[in-house]
């Protein structure tokens, strides 16, 4: 049976899908992964500060050119050694390296560079990271309606399933006429049907 409730039309909004699916949300999130293609050549790479219990951690974030989020990492500093940390983090999750990296300006991603991935381009600019930076929004929203996240393992795994459903059930409607988009919801939930009928199959000894 599927998680979404009968009366979708188009309204709802991946965290009220999870709020129905706690119990195998990351179950979702990796078959919802497994159906993605490689990630492409570009990636954007951008951090932004969170507060858990009211103490200022980081959350690192890596996007491809289409949006497609590849990884988060909530860590406690943005220096170099937690910007190597996600540097070989991302390439191990997503067994594959960039042609180009784009972060802001912050030294410690040429420093990482250097080290880790020496061997692709590395473009550093703040107006060029932009798409990393609007990935970060549904996080934000999530934060406050929330407010805030209790421990860095409940963000990270929060964080971890959201982001693997959240763009699987939100298309860039702006980008779409009404019927494009109905079109394609209507392959998404069908997506969304199989996957999670799988996941929630009772597994035998």
């Amino acid at each position: 049976m599927s998680s979404v409730p009968p009366s979708y039309r188009g309204h709802w909004y991946p965290v009220e899908v999870l709020s129905h699916c706690a119990k195998f949300g990351q179950a979702y999130a990796n078959g919802l992964r497994r159906r993605r293609p490689r990630p492409g050549g570009k990636w954007h790479l951008d951090e932004v500060f969170i507060k858990i219990s009211g103490v200022q951690k980081y959350l690192w974030r890596a996007v491809d050119q289409d949006g497609n989020v590849l990884d988060i990492l909530v860590q406690n500093r943005r220096d170099e050694a937690a910007a190597r940390r996600f540097f070989r983090r991302l390439m191990k999750k997503t067994r594959s390296v960039p042609r180009v990296i784009v972060t802001d300006k912050l030294r410690s991603y040429g420093a990482a560079h250097g080290e880790v991935m020496h061997s692709v381009e590395h473009s550093s600019h703040k107006g060029l990271n932009n798409r990393a930076e609007n990935s970060h929004q549904p996080t934000r929203q999530r934060e406050r309606a929330m407010k805030g996240f209790r421990s860095v393992g409940a963000a990270q795994r929060f964080l971890s399933t959201f982001s693997g459903i959240s763009p699987h059930l939100r298309p860039h409607r702006h980008l779409m006429t009404a019927s494009q988009h109905r079109a394609e919801m209507t392959i998404r939930l069908a997506i969304w049907d199989q996957i999670t009928s799988a996941a929630s199959q009772p597994t035998t000894a």
